[in-house]
This record gives structure tokens, C-alpha cells and sequence, in this order.
């Protein structure tokens, strides 16, 4: 079992710089991804997608690669010139003084201060040769955020078999009480009948009758077996190396039917006690299946 929740990073020399990647991920219906790239690595963001996906079946994945910052200033120091574009600078410069007679020298002020005649040397990294560095780094980053989900998902199951382990007992007290609340409910009924008659005797028959059809009525097995089977499906999910999330929301779902309609039938108040406990715990269950894969 994997939470949805995580972090993982990783760095290293990319291109000659020192790259990290981050990745985080939430919770999420299905998988998402998401990534904040500099722009020498766009053309690997269709690559890093997939990555993600099929390292991840389920959240919403935010990988972000960035420069770290002192490597980003010592980046920042290392320009260089952008001759082709200094050149054409020059040639305008030269076409204009010819067409408007001015004698004014082209002087280094002035080519300095126009745009983009100096570039930083990341402006100069081939694409290509970008992704033999970032897929090692990438990958380590990965496996220490499904490492951490692994983690968080071990204490999500143990806290999901403790719960378990709760509906189980108050099952078990419903499903030994229940032949005992037909047994009580004849007995109220033929004292409520005798009041109500002013001790006449009652028919013994025509009680039966009515026992029959409020027991009819009040009869939970089919409900104790459908939840027992959804209980012991919620078990092995549990233990399940799959991506069960949705298949335990699921259950959750069903096992919540049951119980309503156990409590429903029951007019007992040991066994509606014991309904809204399961009821309560069914609700903290479905709170933290939210978080699993």
C-alpha cells in the first residue's frame, strides 16, 4: 500500500551545471502531472510525463528541474557574445549612418547597450545532450518520493487493520445478539398484547403469526454475510502490493449500505449502539483512503 502524499529530490551535474529536481505529490481521483522546466529542457517534458506515469498510477505529480541558485549565479557570470546578432547590430548601425549622413562613430557604449548582445553559456547547451545527465537525476528523485509514499502507506494499512479489527469485534456482538432480539420482541409484544387486553389470555397462535412477520422484517443474516464478505475482501486489499485505493473506496461504499440497513431493521438499542460505532470508523476509513493509491 502507497499514500498519494510525498517528496522527492535529487541532484547533480547537467550540462555542465549542477541541476535539482523536485517532485511532490498530492492527492488526487486519478494521475496528474504537472512540470515547471527551464526552457533548455522543454523538448524532454512528453519524456518526463511518461516517466512519471508509469512509476505512479494514481496523484497529482509536480516535478519542477531548476539550476541551484549559487550555480545559477556563477551561470549568470559566464557570458559570452552573440556574434551574428553583434554583427547585424553593426551592419543597421553603419546602413543608418550612411542614409542619414551622420558622422557620429559607432562606439563600444553603444553596441553594449543593446539587447541581447551578451547570452549566458546555458543558452548554448544542445538539447540532445541534456538528457543522458537528467535521466539519472530524475529517476533518483522518483525513488525517494515512492520510497516516501511506501512509508506513509505502511502506516496508513496498519491504521486501516486496527480499524478493521474494531468493525470486526462490534460485528461479532451484532451478529450473536441478533437471535436474541426476536426472542425479547415476543415477549414485549405478548406483555404489550396482555395490557392492552387486560390479561385476557392471548392467542399463542395468532402471536406466533406476528412474531413471524416482525422477525421476517427485523432478519439481518443476508446483511451480516454480504458485510462479512466485504469485510474479508477489505483484508486482503489491504495487504495487496496493487494500487487498491479505489477498490477500498469501493468497498467502503458497500460496507456503509450494509450497516445502514442492519441498523434500519434493528430495533434493538445494543446493536444501534454498535451500528453508529461502525458507522464512525467506516467514516475515519474513508478519510484515509483518500490518501492511498
Amino acid at each position: 500500500m502507497k499514500s498519494m502524499t510525498g517528496y522527492g529530490r535529487a541532484e547533480g551535474m547537467c550540462g555542465g551545471k549542477k541541476l535539482v529536481v523536485e517532485i511532490r505529490s498530492l492527492n488526487h481521483r486519478y494521475i496528474e502531472v504537472s512540470l515547471r522546466l527551464p526552457p533548455p529542457f522543454f523538448p524532454w517534458e512528453l519524456e518526463i510525463k511518461k516517466r512519471a506515469t508509469e512509476r505512479f498510477s494514481r496523484g497529482k505529480i509536480e516535478v519542477a528541474l531548476r539550476m541551484d541558485a549559487q550555480e545559477g549565479l556563477e551561470a549568470a557570470g559566464r557570458l559570452t557574445l552573440n556574434w551574428p546578432l553583434l554583427r547585424q547590430y553593426h551592419a543597421l548601425l553603419v546602413e543608418l549612418k550612411q542614409a542619414f549622413n551622420i558622422e557620429d562613430p559607432i562606439t563600444l557604449s553603444m553596441l553594449a547597450g543593446l539587447r541581447e548582445v551578451f547570452i549566458t553559456s546555458e543558452n548554448g547547451v544542445p538539447a540532445d545532450n541534456l538528457w543522458p545527465d537528467l535521466e539519472p537525476i530524475l529517476a533518483e528523485a522518483m525513488s525517494m518520493l515512492s520510497s516516501m509514499r511506501q512509508r506513509e502507506g505502511e502506516m496508513l494499512r496498519q491504521d486501516m487493520v486496527m480499524r478493521l479489527q474494531l468493525i470486526q469485534g462490534e460485528m461479532d456482538a451484532i451478529r450473536k445478539r441478533s437471535p436474541g432480539v426476536v426472542l425479547e420482541y415476543r415477549g414485549r409484544l405478548a406483555e404489550r398484547v396482555r395490557e392492552l387486553a387486560n390479561n385476557l389470555e392471548v392467542d399463542d397462535g395468532r402471536l406466533s403469526v406476528e412474531v413471524a412477520i416482525m422477525a421476517d422484517k427485523m432478519d439481518i443474516t443476508e446483511e451480516l454475510v454480504r458485510f462479512a464478505s466485504h469485510l474479508d475482501q477489505f483484508h486482503e486489499l489491504v495487504l495487496s502490493p496493487d494500487a487498491v485505493g479505489r477498490k477500498i473506496d469501493f468497498l467502503i461504499q458497500e460496507l456503509n449500505r450494509e450497516i445502514n440497513t442492519i441498523g434500519s431493521k434493528s430495533a434493538d438499542t445494543d446493536i444501534a449502539r454498535r451500528v453508529i460505532d461502525i458507522k464512525s470508523e467506516l467514516s475515519k476509513l474513508r478519510e484515509q483512503v483518500q490518501n492511498i493509491e
